[in-house]
C-alpha cells in the first residue's frame, strides 16, 4: 500500500503524456502537487470540521489571523490571507453577524479600521482550534517526524523563493 502511495498520481501521469521536451516537468509536478495538496486539505478541513460548524475555510483563516496576530486592519489580514480586501471584508461582515468578530476605529485615522475577535469569537475558536488541528494531524499521519519537518522545510522554500525573498 505505502508503495502504491508513492507512484504517480493519475494526473500526473495525464500532465507528462502531453508536456513536450524541453519544458521543465519536475517543477511542474512540483507546483501542481502543491495545489493539489492544498485543495484536499481545504476541502477535508471544510467538509469534516468547518461545515458542520457553519464556517467557510476564509472565516476560520481571518479568525485564525486574529487569534495569532491581534487586530488587524483589513489590508493587513488580506495580506496575511493571501486574499483580496473585499474578500476580508466580505468574511468579516458575515463574522460581525455572528458576533465573532468586531471592526475598530484607528486610533489616529477615523478612516482606517481594524478587525478585532470579541469574547465570544476568542471562546469559538478555542474550541474550533482544536479539532481543526486535529484533523491537520490526521492528514499527516503517514508522514513521519522526520519526513513531515523535511517537507515543512521544504514548502518553506517555495514560499521564499515564490515570494523572491531569496
Amino acid at each position: 500500500m505505502v508503495a502504491l502511495r508513492n507512484e504517480l498520481l493519475p494526473e500526473e501521469v495525464d500532465v507528462l503524456g502531453r508536456v513536450a521536451a524541453g519544458h521543465d516537468a519536475a517543477a511542474m509536478l512540483v507546483v501542481q502537487n502543491v495545489f493539489r495538496a492544498a485543495a484536499a486539505l481545504r476541502g477535508a478541513l471544510e467538509r469534516d470540521v468547518l461545515a458542520p460548524q457553519d464556517m467557510s475555510f476564509g472565516a476560520f483563516t481571518l479568525l485564525f489571523c486574529l487569534w495569532v496576530w491581534g487586530p488587524l486592519e483589513v489590508r493587513e489580514a488580506a495580506d496575511r490571507m493571501a486574499v483580496s480586501r473585499p474578500t476580508v471584508s466580505g468574511v468579516a461582515d458575515t463574522l460581525e453577524r455572528r458576533g465573532l468578530i468586531e471592526r475598530r476605529d484607528h486610533e489616529a485615522d477615523a478612516r482606517r479600521r481594524s478587525l478585532a475577535l470579541t469574547p465570544e469569537g476568542e471562546q469559538a475558536f478555542s474550541k474550533l482550534f482544536p479539532v481543526v488541528n486535529r484533523r491537520e494531524g490526521a492528514a499527516c499521519r503517514d508522514l513521519e517526524p522526520d519526513e513531515a519537518a523535511e517537507l515543512a522545510r521544504l514548502l518553506r522554500k517555495l514560499v521564499h523563493s515564490s515570494r523572491g525573498d531569496s
